[in-house]
């Protein structure tokens, strides 16, 4: 089963690229699907791909969820 999770945008880069903090590991995704994304905004990221921003304290709730569902901290880094 794949999931869609939210995660931390930390950097932009170009060509509608960012990088993303998900677990205590940085990634690079796209953006290109999302319009007007900065760092500081969480996006729901699939394979690779930003599907859509995502409130923060909806970001939060969902990975406490995750959290709480495996039974291990998920960090999203700094601002968790």
């Amino acid at each position: 089963m794949c999931l869609a999770v939210p995660a931390l945008v930390t950097e932009l880069l170009p060509d509608n690229m960012a990088k993303i903090s998900l677990d205590g590991v940085s990634m690079t995704i796209s953006v290109a699907l999302v319009k007007n994304v900065a760092v500081g905004d969480y996006v729901i990221v699939h394979v690779g791909y930003a599907l859509s921003k995502v409130d923060p304290d909806e970001a939060r709730r969902t990975l406490d969820l995750l959290d709480e569902a495996r039974g291990v901290p998920l960090a999203m880094g700094a601002a968790r």
